[in-house]
């Protein structure tokens, strides 16, 4: 109640400060087409109040859009030398070339899309920064469309590559490594208006559905059948984005992450054609699997239209349990131990002292703000029970204490509460500043070291971060807060960030293991996965986007040539 509160008031003054500069430095430019109506309905409602959460970077973004004059140069790494994501790049505003979309285009989009299209400034500026990312463009989005089917995607997706104009797609924007960027501006393809359920085969344990849904909406649907979809990003994530990150969440330790639990896709692909990827079979093993080719490819490969996911029976029962630790090595040992045991954990996540006293600050709590372990089991009633012993003892022999569980729902709900607001929370340590997530990855056995060394770092930093982790399949995030009016700061955040990613890269980890590459990442690719890997994703890119429309300037670094 004091996190609703508090959060309340945040919003309330942020929205005032944010609509005042927004009508200060809107531009005049008119509209052309009319403002789609009701915006806000077509927006998750998870989501609708984030944007106000930043209103100076906002501001800040504002007065750096200014177009440049050559568009062709976009397409040309050589041009412009080494940009953002280039090999050794510091910057983090993402530059761009622009010219102002055809009319001719314009008025096919209008003719495909009718009012679900605008040039709203407001509307586009949405578009055009990402609401859970620090990250921004020098351009926005010229023109925002809300496609209703595949067939009218296909036939956007086809006039913008007659007139070499770049797209970028937009699902439920909670991406943080500037996926939904508009560098180049271009054409926003929102596509909220997709969401419907196709087909539920029960018996198959599948579903299809367009790529708008939300994850939390498409449960709520399959419930009254027995059966959920496993994979629980940030609320308001959308199965189409999911699919283009290749995300995953605190159950893939259990379940897997999306590549796992995607059975095929429809796509759109540059010069207008449908692709499907695959049938309902579970397996097979006919042909490429274009299917996971495109899972992961962020937009830069196409559009997706339609997507077939497995689903899991809801469990019979379930436990959840808390336990703290006088170190975060201890708790990463912990749950490093229990994955050895091998214990069919449903979730282990890790938090810090730091992100504990965020959750006692929001919420008004008095938890111990020592390093915490939460835990779920799951299975039939004794399973669930013989599980949770067995974890008490390897916590027992681990330093760990207060060990605590709970089998009502009210009670498991309260205990998993301090991780599902970890991510807010941490603003109400310092209203006003953004936040720079990491997302490292290690193996397993690397997990408290990795760990050790980066709480080392970060406590002496001046800055305040807070540790979170999926501990049961080595995935490390820091929650980094910084003034974005503070060049020192984002410089530090900065360091902190490439602290944590040279640090698992030297322990044969990954740069990212669920939130993808986006502009923010690109200048660890090569180290991760070495220039002929590079050089074979910018052949298929080539091959299947030879006018580079599909979402320019992400995933691969702009050094990489042939």
């Amino acid at each position: 109640m004091a996190f609703s509160r508090w959060f309340s008031r945040m919003r309330a003054t942020s929205k005032t400060i944010f609509t005042h500069l927004q009508t200060t430095h809107t531009t005049s430019r008119a509209n052309t087409v009319s403002k789609v109506t009701s915006s806000s309905n077509r927006r998750n409602p998870f989501l609708w109040w984030s944007s106000y959460l930043v209103p100076i970077s906002a501001t800040s973004l504002m007065l750096q859009i200014q177009p440049t004059p050559s568009f062709s140069d976009a397409f040309d790494p050589n041009a412009r030398g080494v940009g953002i994501g280039g090999k050794g790049s510091t910057e983090f505003v993402v530059k761009g070339s622009h010219r102002s979309v055809p009319q001719e285009l314009i008025d096919d989009l209008e003719a495909i899309c009718g009012e679900n299209m605008t040039v709203d400034y407001d509307e586009r500026f949405l578009h055009g920064k990402p609401q859970n990312s620090f990250h921004k463009a020098v351009n926005i989005p010229d023109v925002v469309v809300f496609p209703r089917s595949a067939q009218e995607v296909s036939l956007i997706v086809k006039s913008c590559n007659k007139h070499k104009v770049p797209i970028v797609p937009y699902g439920g924007a909670t991406s943080i490594e500037g996926h939904t960027l508009s560098p180049h501006g271009g054409v926003s393809i929102d596509m909220s208006l997709m969401k419907n359920i196709k087909a539920l085969h029960v018996k198959d344990m599948d579903v299809v559905v367009e790529p708008g849904i939300g994850w939390m909406e498409l449960n709520e649907y399959l419930e009254p059948y027995g059966l959920f979809f496993p994979l629980d990003p940030g609320p308001g994530a959308t199965i189409g984005g999911m699919c283009a990150t290749r995300c995953s969440g605190s159950l893939a330790v259990r379940y897997g992450t999306m590549r796992e639990n995607v059975i095929n896709l429809k796509v759109v692909l540059a010069n207008g054609d449908v692709v499907k990827t695959g049938n309902r079979a579970r397996k097979s093993a006919a042909g490429y699997d274009l299917t996971r080719l495109v899972i992961g490819s962020e937009g830069t490969l196409g559009v997706i239209t339609e997507v077939t996911l497995r689903l899991q029976k809801i469990p019979q029962y379930s436990v959840v349990a808390r336990c703290n630790f006088p170190t975060v090595k201890d708790a990463a040992d912990v749950a490093i131990a229990t994955m050895l045991s091998g214990i069919q954990v449903s979730r282990v996540e890790l938090m810090d002292e730091v992100q504990v006293r965020a959750i006692n600050i929001a919420n008004g709590s008095n938890l111990p703000e020592t390093p915490t372990l939460l835990f779920e089991f799951v299975g039939t009633e004794a399973y669930s029970r013989e599980q949770t012993m067995l974890v008490q003892k390897i916590v027992c022999e681990h330093s760990g204490s207060d060990f605590m569980y709970a089998e009502e729902p009210q009670a498991k709900k309260e205990l998993w509460k301090m991780r599902k607001e970890a991510l807010w929370a941490c603003f109400a340590m310092e209203p006003g500043f953004e936040a720079m997530i990491s997302d490292v990855c290690v193996p397993l056995s690397q997990l408290a070291e990795l760990i050790s060394k980066s709480k080392e770092v970060l406590d002496a930093s001046p800055l305040v971060c807070s540790v979170i982790a999926h501990a049961g399949d080595g995935n490390f995030h820091t929650v980094i807060l910084f003034d974005p009016n503070k060049e020192e700061h984002r410089q530090e955040a900065e360091r902190l960030n490439q602290f944590m990613v040279q640090t698992a890269l030297s322990m044969e980890g990954t740069c990212t293991g669920e939130h993808g590459v986006g502009t923010g990442k690109m200048k660890y690719l090569e180290q991760e996965l070495g220039i002929e890997n590079l050089r074979t994703m910018k052949s298929i890119k080539t091959a299947l986007d030879p006018n580079n429309i599909m979402n320019p300037g992400k995933l691969i670094p702009p050094h990489v040539c042939f």
